[in-house]
């Protein structure tokens, strides 16, 4: 109950197109009853009394009947629905704002397509819910109690005769819908898993059909899909067995009726018109329960969708700015690591880690893969929370900081170059969305990308489609470095920034990396040693903790680890 409430108080706001619709219910549903109601004066005036008048007139009474009662069905079905789907605009506005603002371990545990899954198919499935919610409250709802005012009024005791069965129809109606709602909730987690298929094989096409792999994402695709199949199945079923089993209990109250009000009819202790006009009520009414009965089975199918949407909506971000954050204009950049450990759950990733970059170093991250170095430097952006121990930045520690504040402080360059399908000009603008063109050019410039940007076709307006697909490596990397040239960041974050690049292209990325890191706290991880020999200090990293420090001819000297590392590459 407390989650249909919830999904019911979206609608909440929209209060005025909820009134229009209320109205328009209202006249629906008084229709229905006026039909019922006017059987019996009808059959009297017209069969009984003769009365052509009447007879002449009804044709033109039962257009005008069906024309406001057409008008009133439109405007209900108008309102109500576009109340529902602004509803559902909202909750999906929620959702992924909500997500947006998770914190970054949040996304470590859950996979795209079971993201987008929930975004897009479970809110489908809350939408059509919600519509069916608010129309059968009000138009089905009011339809029915109009009638039975009807029904009662004609034959209290017939009434009760045909309305005995409906309660007989309460334990099957919620079995089922429970049984519904649990496979709604399985179908859409299969869903997910077709969406994550989906968003892997797009993303990975290219090693898909380098390796020639089609036929083997392909079957895997298919599985997916006949999974989710096969609970959709069962969901099917379910529903399709509601209408049998109502309509199978209805009879007995419907038979009741006609052998009860036949006998009462012939006993001449009720008119035949009186008995029409009853079962004209009776037929109509157990239309609207019908309708009433079939929306809570797709109100069970919401309900399991909504569980998992509201599961991201609640969801408490692991990092939050403090209650009363520090005031903090542009640092200076110095950063301090003090005794700093880090686990992801249980896994210890960093141990006692003590570290300090005074402003304007270069400090720069090796060692070998999985000692804690990508780790390290994301905590200084605090896209983790450090277990134990601080992070001070001018002697600030950063969990005092508020998180945007924090990282207009940071500008990264990641060994993943992430663009977007949007024109080079806007994509470099991530840096500083208020940046003028002039801004942008000379970023573009300090990244050595300007020339290369001058042949594109349409020049800094020109669209590099989906993750910059239209560019080469070198020119999608040096377009993340104007993009941080741009931001003029105190403190400097590169991580594999030349792993993924040629010779050439990495010479023209290192000139672009001078540019960007003079004047900047800057920290570098790079498994190529040749690219750190100038840092002011090297960190030597493995199992979490730190093995060595110093610049590079002392940790050659040390003839440790990071000679080891050194003598590895350049063997030769």
């Amino acid at each position: 109950m407390d989650l249909l409430i919830r999904l019911i108080s979206y609608s909440k706001v929209y209060w005025r197109r909820l009134v229009v619709a209320a109205l328009a219910s209202a006249g629906v549903g008084m229709m229905e009853g006026a039909f019922a109601w006017l059987v019996e004066p009808l059959m009297k005036k017209i069969f009984a009394e003769k009365q052509l008048v009447v007879f002449t007139l009804l044709p033109f009474g039962i257009i005008i009947l069906f024309a406001f009662r057409g008008i009133c069905r439109y405007l209900n079905d108008y309102y109500m629905q576009t109340t529902g789907q602004l509803a559902i605009q909202k909750i999906r506005n929620d959702i992924y704002e909500k997500s947006m603002r998770l914190s970054l371990g949040f996304f470590n545990e859950q996979s795209t397509g079971m993201l987008m899954s929930r975004v897009l198919n479970d809110v489908g499935a809350m939408q059509h819910g919600v519509a069916n919610i608010i129309t059968g409250f009000f138009r089905d709802g009011l339809s029915a109690v109009t009638l039975l005012g009807v029904i009662f009024y004609r034959n209290w005791q017939l009434a009760i005769i045909s309305f005995l069965v409906i309660p007989a129809t309460v334990y099957p109606a919620q079995l089922i819908g429970k049984k519904i709602k649990r496979l709604s909730k399985l179908s859409q987690e299969k869903m997910g898993d077709v969406s994550s298929v989906l968003q892997e094989t797009f993303s990975g096409v290219k090693v898909i059909k380098a390796f020639g792999l089609e036929d083997r994402e392909i079957g895997k695709f298919q599985q997916r899909n006949l999974e989710y199949y096969y609970n959709i199945r069962k969901s099917i079923k379910y529903d399709s067995l509601t209408a049998p089993v109502m309509e199978t209990i209805t009879s007995f109250g419907v038979a009741g009726v006609i052998w009860i009000g036949g006998a009462t009819v012939m006993s001449g202790k009720m008119t035949t018109a009186d008995f029409f006009s009853f079962i004209t009520a009776m037929a109509l009414v157990y239309s609207p329960v019908k309708k009433f009965i079939n929306s809570y089975n797709v109100l069970q199918r919401a309900l399991g969708a909504a569980e998992r949407v509201f599961e991201i909506i609640d969801k408490v971000p692991d990092v939050v700015d403090p209650p009363e954050p520090v005031k903090v204009g542009r640092v200076a950049g110095t950063v301090r690591f003090d005794n700093v450990s880090f686990s992801y759950d249980e896994e210890p990733v960093l141990q006692n880690i003590s570290l300090t970059a005074a402003k304007g170093e270069i400090i720069a991250l090796v060692g070998p893969s999985g000692g804690g170095k990508t780790t390290l430097v994301s905590l200084i952006s605090r896209f983790y929370d450090v277990r134990s121990g601080a992070i001070f930045i001018d002697d600030i520690d950063i969990r005092q900081m508020r998180i945007t504040d924090l990282l207009h402080q940071i500008a990264l360059v990641d060994q993943e170059t992430i663009l977007f399908n949007d024109t080079i000009a806007n994509n470099i603008r991530y840096g500083n969305t208020l940046a003028t063109d002039a801004e942008v050019e000379a970023a573009c410039v300090a990244a050595y990308a300007h020339d290369f940007i001058l042949e594109m076709p349409d020049g800094y307006d020109t669209s590099i489609g989906d993750r910059g697909v239209r560019l080469s490596g070198g020119q999608r990397q040096r377009l993340c470095i104007a993009r941080a040239i741009l931001k003029d960041a105190p403190i400097l974050i590169l991580d594999e920034a030349t792993s993924a690049l040629d010779t050439e292209s990495e010479q023209m990325v290192q000139r672009a990396l001078e540019n960007l890191m003079a004047n900047r706290t800057t920290f570098v991880i790079a498994h190529r040693l040749s690219t750190i020999f100038k840092a002011d200090k090297i960190v030597v990293m493995e199992n979490g903790a730190i093995q060595e420090c110093g610049n590079h001819g002392e940790l050659l000297a040390n003839n440790g680890l990071y000679k080891r590392l050194y003598d590895m590459q350049f063997k030769e």
